[in-house]
């Protein structure tokens, strides 16, 4: 009986040390195409939840991270969100990459009413109340990219290249519309979708560079996502191509996928993003050194890391002024945090559930890192993009209008779970 009840109150006092925990969902690949960008994300967040706990955790009490693997399998993004919420009972999920991950989770994420941080660059069309995207929208990151080559480089034709899923497709169709709002004619658009993983990239090469036959200036624009940037960056340079050349921007290449190629042929290349390890403030170098402190020398920062990094701050923030993780409570709170960026500014969220976010474009070193060309001040992010006609007219505004998907024309809430 004594051997008995010491069992059962050992039993209790684990309970009650787990119910004094708040765990946090990891929800990242670590296996399959987007491994090669996922895993830093997942190491990313076992950092700042490490650092978190060194301050004394949230309210008092330690957080506990829950690292699932979704496997770059679409369909199992979602089950791994209900387990996270039901099985693991974590009280907020910070993951996905790919926009047909993230569209994958938020039915789960909308019916169990859970709490889901996406820390990458999408294509908009989208604002969920349970989602705070901290991201680019396409208007911090695709317009400004496609202006600095129509004003900037003078590109005249452009290849609109991408991995062939919703977040390519949804962005080019908007800077279709907006190339074509600028002046630039339908048949110098050149659009090409290929499946994750695609390795064989010599006559999409060769299909570019004869878009410039006529002499006439070509820009590529990257939507390629995982580690099919390795097969294409590697034909542009067995064909030749130099960025003097063609120069390619890329929406979906950072240092953390460069660090695995050879970069001397890639030098001058471009990506538009909103953070760069080269950022030289302050806030940025402490950062970094705490990242490689914990991650190793060689390991390299992005921009989703610094997307993550200030999320989960907001996050944690807004848990603390709340005094609960109650989900609708935070999501409340969540509106109108501010937190200092890497790059010497400061982030807001916005009742749209997006970030206010400086856009900057970086060029290619022989490093592996970039060169920043081009910063512009906080822009805030938009849900819906105004150049669609359908989008223009509709807006977000969580705790003023109660709605992510507003038509300010009939002043109504089309609707409000993200499922469209």
């Amino acid at each position: 009986m004594l051997s008995a009840t010491a069992a059962t109150a050992l039993m209790s006092g684990a309970a009650m040390a787990q119910d004094d925990t708040i765990k946090v969902g990891i929800l990242h690949s670590l296996s399959g195409t987007m491994a090669i960008s996922e895993t830093t994300l997942k190491d990313t967040m076992l950092m700042l939840i490490e650092q978190q706990n060194a301050k004394g955790g949230v309210m008092g009490k330690q957080l506990e991270a829950v690292v699932v693997d979704p496997a770059s399998d679409w369909p199992l993004f979602a089950e791994k969100a209900r387990e996270l919420l039901t099985v693991s009972d974590v009280d907020v999920i910070f993951g996905c990459w790919t926009s047909v991950s993230r569209k994958s989770v938020l039915p789960v994420i909308e019916e169990l009413n859970g709490l889901l941080f996406y820390p990458v660059q999408y294509e908009g069309e989208e604002s969920s109340y349970n989602v705070f995207y901290t991201g680019a929208a396409p208007n911090q990151q695709a317009i400004p990219a496609t202006d600095y080559y129509l004003e900037e480089l003078g590109v005249e034709k452009f290849a609109l290249l991408g991995t062939d899923y919703v977040y390519p497709r949804t962005t080019n169709n908007i800077l279709e519309s907006y190339l074509m709002d600028k002046g630039i004619a339908e048949e110098d658009i050149f659009v090409n979708y290929t499946p994750f993983g695609h390795s064989d990239w010599s006559k999409i090469v060769s299909d570019v560079v004869a878009l410039g036959a006529d002499g006439k200036k070509v820009g590529v624009i990257s939507t390629i996502n995982g580690d099919a940037n390795v097969g294409f960056y590697k034909e542009l340079a067995a064909q030749g191509v130099s960025a003097e050349d063609i120069p390619v921007v890329a929406f979906s290449v950072g240092e953390e996928e460069l660090s695995g190629f050879d970069t001397s042929e890639l030098v001058g290349h471009l990506a538009a993003w909103n953070y760069f390890q080269s950022a030289d403030t302050a806030e940025n170098e402490e950062f970094i050194a705490a990242w490689k402190d914990f991650a190793g020398e060689d390991r390299v920062t992005n921009d989703p890391m610094e997307a993550h990094y200030i999320g989960f701050n907001m996050w944690a923030n807004a848990v603390e002024e709340s005094g609960t993780t109650d989900v609708d409570t935070v999501i409340e709170a969540m509106v109108g945090q501010t937190f200092p960026n890497l790059t010497g500014g400061t982030a807001e969220m916005l009742p749209n559930h997006h970030l206010t976010k400086p856009v900057l474009i970086g060029e290619i070193l022989e490093d592996g890192q970039f060169d920043i060309i081009s910063e512009t001040d906080p822009v805030p992010g938009d849900a819906w993009t105004d150049f669609l006609p359908e989008s223009a007219v509709l807006t977000s505004d969580w705790p003023g209008l109660d709605c992510g998907m507003y038509n300010t024309e009939t002043e109504t809430c089309v609707q409000k779970q993200s499922n469209y």
